[in-house]
């Protein structure tokens, strides 16, 4: 079978990027409305169920490593269908999982589908982008996680109540199964046949080469995790805490705040076409810093339902910019891995997010542990941003790149 020419296929390339991250995200986010459904499955603490999350965090870098590695040596496609098929069948067992143990290990295993699928598909297609559209794109592209947990919301609204625990997982196995077909139409990417390494080992010594890029990508990608989670994880349980809001109607508030993260991600992604990659984050940003007051100290549910609206307009907003910026400022021979890699090494480190959140919630109060660390997180990210580098626009084949709007 021949492949489609790069131009023919290319809205194939981007397609599959974002519904692969879609449904990525979709199969992680499962787990969250069911905590309580599995305590009492698996006859075990509810502790022990959040824990299967940070097992699936925890070997996301070991998937960025492995496909990211193979995504460069044997180009983007052939990882990528392996990478889908693989979380699609760790996922269908997760549904018939007869015990914790095994539910723990399934989850652990999911988490190398998960971390492997971002970098692969990112650099994909950012690759296939056209330069104008680059900004857009990305922002297109990274909404699909806010997108995958909203779909995650829904099954648990209609598909929980209906038919139980396990087919949320087998739901969540058969569209990673659809995008499969996706990628085989995908052409292989012409920036990885220009710049492809002879082995695997010359992609890891582009990488040390590298290394203080690299270095730089996994701190900025630290705080972005700061400000990502820092807003959204313990959002809820502040509501249920200082608003009394009941849990049903949390559950409606993260879907509309969801909502406004999509948004914000599109427009500041297309932002920093026309402003560059780092202001349209800063902007973003600034965004967050005019709604905090409101986001953390709103005296009713209906100013914190609009703040937090604005707030993930500003937190998605500067998250939309990541797969193209980490795209231009990665190595050519190594763009499969570096981004993904540094992407959930990001992650990984700023895992203590919550713990570090909870205990200034102990000493300063709710509002401000929440507020204070965010205002830092914002601080230290401007720093990076205004300091660190940006390569906006420029070419993945080694041509000057045409940018007429940059």
């Amino acid at each position: 079978m021949t492949s489609p020419s790069p131009t023919k296929g290319r809205h194939h390339a981007l397609l599959a990027g974002f519904l692969g991250w879609t449904l990525d995200a979709f199969d992680f986010f499962v787990i969250v409305f069911l905590y309580d459904t599995l305590s009492h499955q698996f006859g075990v603490s509810k502790k022990s169920i959040v824990f299967t999350t940070t097992a699936t965090l925890a070997l996301r870098p070991v998937g960025a490593f492995i496909f990211g590695l193979l995504a460069d040596r044997f180009g983007r496609r052939i990882p990528l269908m392996a990478n889908v098929i693989y979380f699609s069948i760790i996922e269908l067992l997760c549904g018939f999982a007869p015990n914790y143990t095994a539910f723990l290990i399934l989850r652990a295993l999911f988490g190398i589908g998960m971390g492997g699928e971002w970098g692969v598909g990112a650099s994909l297609a950012m690759e296939a982008a056209p330069t104008r559209w680059r900004g857009i794109l990305s922002g297109i592209l990274q909404s699909g996680y806010s997108i995958g947990y909203l779909l995650a919301a829904m099954a648990a609204r209609f598909v929980l109540p209906a038919w139980g625990w396990r087919p949320m997982f087998w739901l969540g196995a058969l569209p990673a199964l659809l995008a499969l077909y996706i990628r085989t139409k995908v052409p292989e990417s012409e920036a990885w046949q220009h710049h492809r390494a002879g082995s695997m080992g010359g992609v890891l010594r582009v990488v040390a080469a590298n290394y203080k890029r690299f270095f730089y990508l996994v701190v900025l990608m630290v705080f972005m995790m700061f400000l990502s989670h820092g807003t959204q994880d313990l959002y809820p349980d502040f509501l249920k805490e200082i608003h009394k809001v009941a849990p049903s109607r949390v559950a409606d508030i993260a879907m509309i705040y969801n909502v406004g993260a999509v948004i914000g991600a599109v427009i500041f992604g297309s932002l920093s076409q026309s402003l560059g990659r780092r202001k349209g984050m800063m902007a973003a940003l600034g965004l967050c810093l005019l709604v905090m007051p409101f986001w953390a100290f709103g005296g009713s549910v209906p100013v914190l339902i609009v703040a937090t609206v604005f707030m993930q307009m500003g937190v998605q907003g500067a998250w939309g910019v990541i797969p193209v910026h980490l795209n231009e400022l990665a190595a050519d021979a190594a763009r499969g891995l570096m981004p993904g890699l540094a992407y959930q090494l990001g992650i990984l480190f700023a895992a203590p997010t919550n713990t570090i959140e909870y205990a200034l919630r102990e000493r300063f109060g709710y509002q401000w542990a929440l507020a204070g660390f965010e205002i830092v997180t914002i601080a230290a990210l401007v720093l990076l941003l205004w300091r660190g580098a940006e390569e906006h626009s420029r070419s993945f084949v080694g041509q000057p790149a045409q940018t007429p709007d940059h």
